[in-house]
């Protein structure tokens, strides 16, 4: 592994399912020499691709992680999902990556998952390359491929190579930064190289192409600006330095052609990747707050003698011991070190530290800023936990995920899966953020939740394939949520008397409908309690029990959002009160507040688009209608439409084999989470009674 910072680029491949992100990889990993093989998605053969249910399905669910040299640098590249069931993949690589490279499909351009990932790259502030892949394929349209960025993306690319023909004429690329036509060699798998002059009817084109990036990039820098008006010639080390000065600073997108099945330009990506991408030392210094004071800003960066610190952003439950992922942001961790946890404030042994080769490892025995590497010998750490040098703790941003919009009940077969079904769903929630798992008060069930169906079969034959447990599982059910629609007020009275001590304690509280747009959360608690009617170690406990009564609900059972408590009084007993009457006494108060607050079920809705042939067009769009879908916008691709819509969650389930039936299985569609809205009366009292 490099150890030099310029030389070492953390990137991750994104995109929508099926644009091509683990042929890509395998391409990477065969031409920087790490693998003699190129593997195969279908054949269930790749590198990254090599958890069985991945192969099973020919999809990636988990991200994987390689490193490669490429032309003296160290790549250390990421795989991720294109699935929507599995974005929480995608979220925690994405906070932990240096630049990303997006894969689009030259024939359908943007796709909704391509939107999904565009989106939370620029959450991170994440520097991208683009490559327009699949050139190879029947429709192919590399200017209609690239107008899509902009139009749907609100995207800046900028072509630095054009493609030489479409679908089966496309046999190689343009570099606009050299003026050359390059070949890949199709009996050599690509690896040989002819570069030529641009073919005669290509050269018109070409130069068109060249002169809007000479023009893109020109406007990004004052100096190139100044040449460029004056009809100064602009060299290829100006305009790539400026380029790559561009691309960290987010304002442009280097773009890139080919066919990684066709082997054809993949190796002028990873130059690309050299030229453009930032280095660890090339982006700012990451920032966090002071254990002690969360008002106190910290920043540390990558030069040589700072305090160790990292972000653990993935857990993988492994035998014997789990492998937590690591991206080290200063200073260096070593094997048989102690570092400091400053989520839960507790010192974790580090006994090996790892570099990952999909599923290879390679002992290290030191791992320094800028890498990413896995550790093991940890005991009470999670994803989005800080490990730092116990003398300088500091506690960097946690990474978000998004809240999980389906459930379904499952039970243990036999008694011996009983007592193993609880320990492996805990292992499962460890690794995955989205994953979530409780007992319903009511019916004594075990309920598991999740970002999808997929997400929670593929959790499922998890359960009985790697941790031996038989288990029955129950019909998908949507995750509604509560909320409130005006304000109520209530007092909530724990108060037991036995002989001897008793418990005492009336808490008095408001709850009452907050605007999104307030806070980041979906619950704020604020206390006004006067004349010290609760000491303050009591209205801890008050706003635990608030908290465990929303996370419950107060009208079926989900959780509460979107929802303003206020502590407005109470009254304690000197000797009776005690920390957990409070808690009983806060739980009562909100749950009586909320009935009368006039709750209301919340639906989720999910943001749909399918894409279907003309002829198709009408059932498609009728079907749904009939499942209470608001079309919201509609699009001509080609020989296709593309329908976009709003639809309740719960009128999703079995989506999948409907409209491959309606389209003679020629439509191809995706679905992510939107947001919630109140669900109709009917809806609601079938939901509530059940």
């Amino acid at each position: 592994m490099s150890h030099e910072l310029g030389k070492i680029r953390n990137i991750g491949i994104a995109a929508h399912i099926d644009a091509g992100k683990t042929t890509v990889t395998e391409r990477v990993i065969f031409y920087t020499g790490r693998s003699h093989r190129m593997g195969d998605v279908d054949d269930g053969t790749t590198v990254t691709d090599f958890d069985a249910d991945e192969q099973k399905r020919g999809i990636t669910i988990y991200s994987a992680a390689v490193t490669c040299p490429w032309k003296d640098y160290s790549i250390n590249l990421i795989d991720t999902p294109g699935h929507v069931d599995f974005t929480a993949e995608v979220e925690r690589c994405l906070r932990v990556l240096d630049g990303v490279v997006s894969v689009f499909d030259a024939k359908e351009g943007v796709e909704a998952q391509s939107e999904t990932v565009w989106r939370q790259a620029d959450k991170y502030r994440v520097p991208r390359l683009i490559l327009i892949n699949k050139m190879d394929k029947l429709g192919a349209d590399f200017a209609m491929a690239f107008q899509s960025l902009r139009d749907r993306l609100a995207a800046d690319p900028v072509a630095v190579q054009i493609p030489i023909g479409a679908s089966d004429t496309f046999e190689g690329l343009i570099d606009l930064m050299e003026m050359k036509a390059v070949y890949f060699e199709p009996d050599r798998q690509g690896a040989k190289i002819t570069v030529k002059d641009i073919p005669e009817e290509y050269s018109g084109h070409a130069q068109e192409w060249r002169y809007q990036l000479e023009e893109t990039i020109a406007e990004t820098c004052d100096t190139l600006l100044e040449k460029y008006i004056h009809g100064e010639t602009l060299t290829t080390e100006e305009l790539k330095a400026a380029l790559r000065k561009a691309t960290i600073a987010n304002r442009l997108q280097p773009t890139f052609c080919g066919s990684a099945l066709k082997f054809i330009g993949v190796q002028r990506l990873l130059d690309g990747v050299i030229d453009y991408l930032p280095s660890p030392a090339d982006v700012p210094p990451v920032e966090g707050t002071d254990p002690a004071d969360a008002e106190k800003k910290l920043t540390r960066t990558v030069e040589s003698g700072q305090p160790f610190s990292g972000l653990v952003f993935k857990v993988v439950a492994d035998k014997p011991m789990d492998l937590y992922f690591i991206r080290i942001y200063s200073g260096e961790l070593k094997t048989s070190s102690r570092v400091l946890n400053t989520h839960s404030n507790q010192k974790e042994n580090v006994s090996r530290v790892i570099q990952i080769f999909g599923k290879r490892r390679e002992q290290l025995q030191v791992a320094q800023a800028g890498d990413i590497v896995a550790v093991m010998g940890l005991k009470n750490t999670l994803t989005g936990d800080t490990l730092c040098d116990p003398k300088h703790p500091v506690v960097l941003e946690r990474i978000e995920f998004p809240e999980t919009v389906i459930s379904m009940a499952i039970e243990p077969k036999t008694l011996a899966d009983r007592d193993k079904l609880g320990m492996a769903l805990g292992m499962l929630s460890r690794q995955d953020p989205t994953f979530q798992t409780r007992v319903d008060s009511e019916t004594g069930e075990t309920l598991i939740a999740g970002m999808g169906e997929l997400h929670l079969e593929v959790l499922v034959d998890r359960l009985r394939r790697d941790m031996n447990v038989e288990v029955t599982v129950g019909t998908p059910r949507v995750s509604y949520r509560e909320t409130v629609t005006t304000r109520g007020e209530a007092e909530g009275k724990f108060v037991r008397q036995s002989g001897g001590r008793g418990q005492f304690a009336v808490v008095e509280l408001a709850v009452e409908p907050i605007d999104l747009t307030e806070t980041e959360g979906h619950l704020v608690i604020e206390n006004k309690v006067r004349d010290g009617n609760i000491s303050r170690q009591y209205i801890s406990a008050v706003e635990k029990g608030v908290r465990e009564a929303c996370n419950a609900g107060a009208v079926a059972g989900y959780p509460v959002i979107d929802v303003k408590v206020t502590i407005l009084d109470g009254k304690e007993h000197e000797v009776d009160s005690s920390e957990l009457a409070f808690e009983h006494a806060g739980r009562l108060a909100f749950e009586l507040a909320m009935k009368k607050a006039k709750p209301q079920l919340l639906e989720p809705i999910m943001k749909v688009e399918v894409g279907v042939p003309e002829n198709f067009y009408g059932a498609v769009s009728s079907d749904l209608a009939s499942r209470r879908a608001i079309i919201t916008d509609m699009e001509v691709n080609g020989d296709r439409r593309v329908l976009k819509a709003q639809v309740p969650l719960a009128n999703m389930f079995g989506y999948s084999t409907i409209v491959r039936s309606l389209t003679q299985g020629r439509a191809s569609w995706s679905m992510e989470p939107s947001h919630y809205m109140p669900a109709p009366s009917d809806v609601a009292a079938a939901v509530i009674e059940v």
